[in-house]
């Protein structure tokens, strides 16, 4: 099996591993605070996306086994389980899957039947995300949710009698409306469900959303303030049921952390398939056409549907590995890109008030609320870079 992310050596060692990830862009309908690459009411495309799929997969370079492949959206659990198990069949028939490799399927609650289960752990799924984002009916509501809370509790127990290895909720926190004392509930009900591991986010308002609109027009947006407070509830009720924060949104029992994602954090490599994926391969990070129908056209039409790519190299590549790895609760190895840190003047302010941690040749984030002003210093350290280097980049940082 692949390590557990427990300690901060094993973290570092799924950099080595191979990931793969698949969108699904097919939801029953959109919810207002979604940005993603997903459609609602075009279910009649489903066929002709998962050959789309399966085509783009033939056409790629054989790479070597994966020990880990994502299928998120969107709504995977949307689509006939058969047709999954194509296009987990391709992976296996291009790149090969290792007999351990974590298959991961998110679903929302409402369409995990028993049926719906039984069918995808026969295609190779052994474990599932559920979207549950919330315990309390009327939060589920303002979020555009179509379950129940009972439903959640039960979708997980489904997985458990069809034999998932390991099952996985997803919780929102800081909607308008909800309280401390509904989100301290959600919390206590998420870990009464019986899960394996625990993501939970905050909301955010994205432009182009209906939230986003809903906010410009007067509507309340969530309070930074109070999310940060949820966070800490969060992080209380779910440590002290056995579930270990190991990445700055994701709790985990021990040898349940979510192997695609930890190899992602690790600055590993990965493959992805479907409109709007987005791969990372020898230092290049590329990305797929967004729009649905034309990503479709183009790999019907025999080309790669590639919408462009960014190469990481130099110090690009070094601080790139400091940026994705500082999310872990296990910190990141200094190298170059953490002494340029230290040195940094506010890098310099983070670490003497405590907020990060140099030690043992590693960085790390103490309190993981303030992780994105500590990321910030990192983006600050390319710009400060290329003006004392006219924009020539450090090699072999």
């Amino acid at each position: 099996m692949p390590p557990s992310v427990s300690t901060m050596n094993e973290a570092d060692t799924f950099a080595g591993l191979a990931g793969a990830y698949v969108h699904t862009p097919f939801c029953s309908a959109i919810c207002p605070y979604c940005d993603f690459a997903v459609v609602a009411g075009k279910d009649d495309l489903i066929d002709r996306y998962c050959d789309a799929v399966v085509a783009e997969i033939e056409m790629d370079q054989t790479w070597r086994p994966l020990d880990a492949a994502y299928f998120g959206g969107g709504t995977p659990s949307r689509v006939p389980p058969l047709r999954m198990a194509d296009i987990l069949g391709a992976l296996g028939r291009k790149h090969g899957l290792d007999p351990d490799a974590e298959i991961s399927l998110e679903a929302n609650p409402e369409d995990w039947t028993e049926e719906a289960a039984a069918g995808f752990r026969n295609a190779g799924f052994n474990r599932v995300s559920f979207g549950a984002q919330s315990f309390d009916s009327s939060v589920l509501l303002s979020l555009g949710r179509r379950h129940g809370p009972s439903q959640i509790s039960a979708s997980v127990d489904v997985a458990r009698e069809q034999g998932f290895e390991s099952v996985s909720i997803d919780l929102i926190y800081g909607t308008p409306g909800e309280t401390e004392t509904s989100w301290r509930e959600t919390v206590g009900a998420g870990v009464a469900a019986g899960p394996d591991h625990v993501s939970c986010y905050a909301l955010t308002v994205e432009p182009g959303t209906e939230l986003g609109r809903q906010v410009r027009g007067g509507a309340p947006s969530p309070d930074p303030d109070v999310q940060a407070w949820r966070f800490e509830i969060a992080d209380e009720v779910l440590s002290a049921n056995g579930l270990t924060r190991y990445e700055v949104s994701n709790w985990s029992l021990p040898g349940h952390e979510c192997v695609y994602n930890a190899l992602v954090w690790a600055q590993g490599e990965y493959v992805a398939y479907g409109n709007a994926a987005h791969r990372y391969r020898s230092g290049v990070r590329s990305r797929n056409i967004r729009r649905l129908e034309a990503y479709m056209a183009a790999v019907e039409a025999g080309k790669a549907p590639f919408a462009g790519e960014e190469r990481l190299e130099g110090w690009d590549l070094e601080l790139d590995r400091l940026f994705v790895g500082l999310r872990r609760a296990a910190g990141v190895v200094a190298g170059p890109g953490g002494d340029a840190f230290v040195m940094d003047k506010d890098g310099r302010r983070l670490i003497e008030a405590g907020i990060v941690s140099v030690a043992g040749g590693r960085l790390t984030v103490n309190n993981p609320m303030l992780t994105d002003e500590v990321l910030r210093v990192v983006l600050g350290l390319v710009v400060s870079d290329r003006q004392s280097n006219g924009d020539t980049l450090r090699v072999n940082a």
